[in-house]
């Protein structure tokens, strides 16, 4: 079994820091420093070992000790924080890092009580080595990000940012979460299902139904804990974070990992560098991009050819290309506005005309999904067009409406209507086994009736995973992948999948998940970057990327977080 990349390691880093709220510098510092023990897997650890409950097997991967690690570090923040030690004791915030008196605890070692079965035992290190390695550790994140040179900004631009939240939530999927996991890590928790229960417990107190709320709390893994409430719960708890933060550090990672989340952006890092700009949690217009979309691909459906129809058609594209009259629309439609207006007009004329216009207004629409580019005026265009064509008052009812389709789509099925209608082009257009990587067929499919060969995970070959860690993944990302190809019912082609040796130093976190093996860079036949990317934007879990000068390819990726970008 090949050893993890420092990749591979990263991610393990990323993954158990955002868990648990501990800062991810340390554990790589750990790993730098403690370099023991041995463990199966051919890795070395964390300097975690087992005490109380915890066996040896329980920590005998690298992946365990990383957990461990950080579950013991803040285990050990606790135990001082009871101690005594305050905010400005455990966290330098000019630094934006552990104070060197903290880094000097961990260094100590400590022994986690016997009531908590996820810690273990840290074992000492050198506290002048473990300092030097958690330094090294930050300058290379900061170089990797450009972050500011001070972080005394950081505590009044997150609460500033988190204030206004309330009155920005539209009760979309990834604002949902991203209050969920502010929860979750302002109370130390590690799973949704336990900061629901905790804000469960948390509403019971103030409202009088609480009984209905908490019942058959162990059964919220399984069954969806209703909306309405789990939402009324989430703002009810943030005023609570305003009001207690006294800038200990999972308070602050709580409220960074909030702002990562309904920004949609790539790491924490990135978090830290936006929030040093104004930013805000108000709805960005972009966000009702793939409903409007959706919206427009369903019309040639549900187009009657009445009047009121044709007339949201005719001012949609009077403001697409922003016309000055309904006459001018009509003349640059093909149509002779004259024919409606005539005193005495011929009703075959009229009827000529109506066909014509039709025709018009049909290939507008057509055309519509890949000529939309995301423009105030593109976007204003299709949402007069929602509010005329749903008889809607005002445009923030047509906005609420298509903000409810945006709900709707996330979680549709793709066999029902509410799910978002397949893109249309604008011209028609072996028996498997577990993997290894001395194994693999280039010309086979990489899962069961698969529609993707390791040749096109490996650039033909070029780029072979050297390890089993990449093979797993290549293979786990197949499956989602297929979910895409399925649902397009087109053949994606493949730019870039698996890149044995991606620049690790790059910013670009969509590109390091190209060495893991669940990251593609793709393009379709006949449909545009934006099309594909609006198409999967509502539904697709990963990150999700397009790129202004390269307009046909699309880029996703299997990272945990929801993350949206254009480059």
């Amino acid at each position: 079994m090949g050893q993890l990349t420092p990749e591979q390691r990263r991610v393990l880093y990323v993954q158990e820091a955002t868990r648990s709220g501990v800062h991810k510098a340390i554990l790589a510092a750990l790993y730098q420093v403690q370099a023991k023990p041995a463990l199966m897997d051919g890795e070395t650890g964390l300097g975690i070992a087992p005490v109380h409950q915890v066996v040896l097997a329980q920590v005998d991967t690298f992946a365990a000790q990383v957990q461990y690690a950080a579950n013991t570090i803040r285990s050990l923040i606790n135990n001082l924080t009871l101690n005594g030690w305050n905010s400005e004791a455990l966290w330098n915030v000019e630094q934006g890092r552990y104070t060197d008196k903290f880094v000097q605890a961990i260094a100590a070692g400590y022994i986690a009580p016997a009531n908590e079965p996820e810690t273990a035992l840290l074992e000492a290190s050198d506290p002048g080595d473990l300092l030097a390695a958690y330094l090294n550790e930050l300058s290379l994140e900061a170089q990797a990000i450009r972050l500011p040179s001070t972080f005394t900004y950081l505590d009044t631009a997150l609460l500033a940012f988190v204030k206004p939240v309330p009155h920005c939530y539209f009760s979309l999927p990834h604002q949902r979460h991203a209050l969920l996991e502010a929860v979750r890590l302002w109370c130390q928790l590690d799973t949704r299902a336990a900061a629901i229960a905790s804000l469960n417990m948390e509403l019971a107190s103030t409202v009088e139904t609480a009984s209905l709320m908490i019942a058959d709390v162990a059964k919220q893994t399984n069954a969806r804990f209703d909306e309405v409430k789990l939402d009324a719960a989430l703002l009810h708890f943030v005023p609570l974070m305003l009001a207690h933060y006294a800038g200990y550090p999972q308070q602050r990672e709580a409220l960074l990992r909030l702002t990562q989340l309904w920004q949609q952006l790539e790491s924490r890092e990135a978090a830290i560098a936006a929030l040093a700009q104004t930013l805000t949690p108000a709805l960005n217009p972009s966000s009702i991009d793939a409903a409007l979309l959706a919206f427009v691909q369903r019309l040639p459906q549900t187009y009657d050819r009445t009047g009121e129809q044709r007339h949201a058609l005719v001012e949609a594209f009077r403001l697409w290309q922003q016309l000055d009259s309904r006459s001018a629309a009509l003349m640059a439609l093909g149509v002779n506005p004259a024919i409606f207006t005539a005193t005495s007009p011929k009703q075959t004329d009229i009827t000529n005309a109506a066909v014509q216009l039709d025709q018009a207004l049909l290939n507008f629409i057509h055309c519509l999904p890949a000529n939309y580019e995301g423009t105030a005026v593109q976007r204003d265009a299709l949402l007069h067009l929602t509010q005329l064509w749903r008889s809607l008052t005002t445009t923030e009812q047509a906005l609420q409406s298509l903000l409810h389709d945006l709900k709707q789509m996330a979680v549709a099925r793709r066999d029902t209507p509410e799910a978002p209608p397949v893109p249309l082009p604008l011209i028609p257009s072996a028996v498997s086994h577990r993997w290894t990587h001395e194994t693999l067929q280039l010309y086979a499919a990489i899962i069961p009736n698969g529609s993707f060969t390791w040749a096109e995970a490996t650039s033909g070959g070029m780029q072979m995973p050297t390890n089993q860690a990449a093979v797993d993944a290549i293979v786990r990302f197949a499956q989602l992948i297929q979910q895409v190809h399925d649902r397009l019912n087109r053949p994606l082609h493949i730019t870039t999948w698996y890149v044995a040796n991606a620049n690790t130093s790059s910013a670009n976190l969509s590109f390091r998940q190209h060495q893991l093996g669940d990251a593609l860079t793709f393009y379709c036949e006949g449909l545009t970057g934006n099309q594909l990317y609006w198409f999967l934007d509502p539904w697709w879990t990963g990150g999700l990327g397009r790129y202004a000068a390269f307009p046909y390819l699309c880029s996703v990726d299997a990272q945990s977080d929801r993350t949206r970008w254009q480059r």
